[in-house]
């Protein structure tokens, strides 16, 4: 007998774009942006209520530093 393999967990990824300065809510492993967003905050929420309904993971990165791009803070939504 087949075993059911578990759904493929999604994972939304919010990062600060170089060329225009804009907040980027991304899907991972995905070329396209989901939406670009003028502060981090408005990224931050807006990537929280997708990954709410879809049962997903946020991960937010860095923008400044020695740390830019490395992930500051995850959100686990999934119930």
């Amino acid at each position: 007998m087949a075993e059911k393999k578990a759904p493929a967990k999604k994972v939304y990824h919010v990062s600060k774009r170089a060329e225009d300065g804009k907040w980027a809510l991304k899907f991972a492993g995905g070329e396209k942006v989901i939406k670009l967003f003028d502060t981090k905050a408005e990224a931050e929420e807006a990537a929280k209520k997708m990954g709410a309904n879809q049962d997903a993971t946020v991960l937010i990165h860095n923008s400044k530093g020695a740390k830019a791009g490395k992930i500051a803070k995850a959100h686990n939504t999934r119930k």
